[in-house]
């Protein structure tokens, strides 16, 4: 769990201001699941210029709560969590000189959103929380007020967390859940876990990744794996200690992360899943009389295919669409029971030819500059995937569409990953087998 902070102080000397106002968002990566918010009095004066930055005033605090009586509340809500904000140097500080004023040791281990942005979004022009959170796109309200910059920061952080490949905040979590001795059994675990569509990270007692997978329901994936007699199944029951999953609202993003995740991360029980999954494929190929014939066979790396299939049937499936569509003849493409088979050779070659490779150019321009858009993880969110100059750029999550419209905030939000082929097929074979989706072209 996650407590993302923010305070505001009466502002003076070093350890001794005193807190107007805090903002506390208990967060386990995925949703809000308790908040506390509340003006307090300081019980000394406001300096002039911090009333002028947040508004807060002496008169709006003297019937507000004074922090001892917040306290418990405070310490409730950070149970088990680790501290994070934006600057969280400061606002830690304040709470520890806060409860050491009443004599009790408030230690936590924290994350900074300012230095996890400087690493995971490098190219930011600034990192002050205004400025960097509307170079997102992410709206800001009542700037300088707790409640409004720490939702901000909540939603700064998880945009973070989704961008961060090396999965460094969730190692941080475990770790800390580990030196507090928290030991899940299997059925706890399943018990938090969603029934929606994403991705899992299966963690060993040293925190490391073991075992990455994708399904449309995590928990029921999880229950699979708890009680699955296969030799993986085996060992992940007897491994686990813990699991951790995002939501990605659609199963083409959790495809194309776990694809990706498993060849960066490297799992111990994912040896399997290294390998392509599309063994089949479509080629276009000219017989000796110089026809184009389409071909269903094994993927061939040294080869460009028209597309690319988890089996034969597939791939022979698709050639019957395109004979049909472009009404080609069967017999060249070795289809049975034969159809259109009126002589092919009696076809004028270069018209037959270039109806063939007409189809495959229009095919590649609709594919050049992309947005595949989806329903996001939760209402009023949508999720979309970024193909540029032919090339998968990577995918975000937007609440307005002026951020996927905006260049500068798309490429901001944007969580980039690797553009390979494997990645293309798996994006052309979604948009070949589904219709959840929207296609805008730039």
């Amino acid at each position: 769990m996650y407590a993302i902070i923010d305070i505001e102080t009466t502002g003076g000397q070093f350890n001794q201001e005193g807190i107007t106002e805090i903002a506390i968002y208990k967060f386990d990566g995925v949703n809000v699941v308790d908040q506390f918010i509340s003006l307090v009095n300081p019980e000394i004066p406001i300096q002039p210029f911090v009333v002028k930055l947040t508004g807060i005033n002496n008169a709006m605090l003297r019937s507000a709560p004074k922090f001892y009586e917040v306290a418990k509340r405070i310490v409730e809500i950070t149970k088990d969590c680790i501290i994070v904000a934006h600057n969280a140097a400061f606002d830690y500080r304040i709470l520890k000189m806060e409860f050491k004023r009443l004599g009790f040791e408030f230690n936590k281990q924290t994350l900074c959103t300012v230095e996890l942005s400087k690493l995971l979004l490098p190219e930011a022009a600034s990192y002050s929380l205004g400025k960097l959170v509307r170079s997102l796109g992410i709206p800001i309200a009542d700037r300088h007020r707790a409640y409004g910059d720490s939702f901000a920061t909540l939603k700064l952080f998880t945009l973070l967390l989704s961008k961060d490949k090396e999965k460094k905040i969730i190692k941080t979590l475990i770790k800390n859940e580990i030196s507090q001795g928290v030991s899940p059994k299997l059925f706890d675990i399943l018990e938090k876990l969603p029934l929606t569509v994403g991705i899992f990270y299966i963690h060993n007692s040293k925190g490391e990744i073991i075992y990455i997978g994708k399904s449309t329901s995590i928990r029921k994936k999880l229950t699979q794996l708890f009680t699955g007699t296969s030799k993986i199944a085996k060992r992940i029951q007897n491994e686990v200690y813990t699991v951790t999953f995002e939501e990605t609202g659609n199963e083409l993003i959790a495809s194309l992360k776990e694809r990706e995740e498993i060849v960066f991360n490297k799992p111990a029980l994912n040896t399997s899943q290294r390998k392509s999954p599309f063994l089949w494929a479509v080629y276009a190929e000219k017989t000796k009389e110089g026809y184009i014939s389409l071909k269903a066979s094994k993927t061939d790396g040294r080869k460009k295919e028209i597309r690319a299939f988890k089996n034969q049937q597939s791939a022979v499936d698709y050639i019957k669409e395109l004979s049909d569509l472009l009404e080609l003849s069967y017999e060249l493409n070795a289809l049975i029971p034969k159809k259109n088979t009126s002589d092919y050779k009696s076809l004028d070659k270069n018209i037959y030819n270039q109806k063939i490779i007409a189809y495959i150019d229009q095919q590649q321009e609709e594919f050049k500059n992309l947005l595949i858009t989806f329903k996001g993880r939760k209402t009023n969110e949508k999720s979309a995937i970024v193909i540029k100059d032919g090339d998968f750029q990577g995918y975000c999550f937007f609440d307005l569409n002026y951020q996927i419209n905006t260049i500068d905030i798309l490429n901001n939000i944007l969580i980039r990953m690797t553009s390979s082929k494997e990645a293309v097929n798996i994006i052309k074979y979604y948009l070949y087998k589904k219709k959840d989706y929207k296609l805008i072209r730039f």
